[in-house]
């Protein structure tokens, strides 16, 4: 199931200290040049996917929009969080790859 690998990368990523949750530890992330791109959960408010994308815009950092909630991915990372930074290239090439390849709609539960 495509949403078990996605879940389960995140998982990885979070446990190996790649994942920064939050709109201000992301904000820090751009600012030292440590993030490889940004995520954002599917019921992030308009305003502050608008604000992500202006700061990954200043920086050239790729927004990854992923098909979960912020409570869905708090329960698979231990935080709820509308915003996320993975710092390895390769976590976030991968994520993205997940998240392209899964359908538009979210899963409310």
């Amino acid at each position: 199931m495509p949403y078990q690998k996605l879940t389960g990368i995140l998982s990885i990523c979070r446990k190996a200290g790649k994942l920064v949750l939050g709109f201000d530890p992301m904000k820090e992330s751009l600012e030292k040049n440590k993030a490889a791109g940004v995520l954002t959960a599917a019921d992030i408010s308009p305003k502050t996917y608008k604000e992500v994308c202006y700061f990954c815009q200043k920086k050239k950092i790729p927004v990854c929009p992923v098909p979960l909630t912020m409570a869905q991915i708090g329960s698979i990372v231990g935080r709820k969080a509308a915003v996320a930074a993975v710092t390895d290239q390769g976590f976030f090439d991968r994520i993205h790859l997940l998240c392209s390849a899964l359908p538009e709609q979210t899963q409310n539960d």
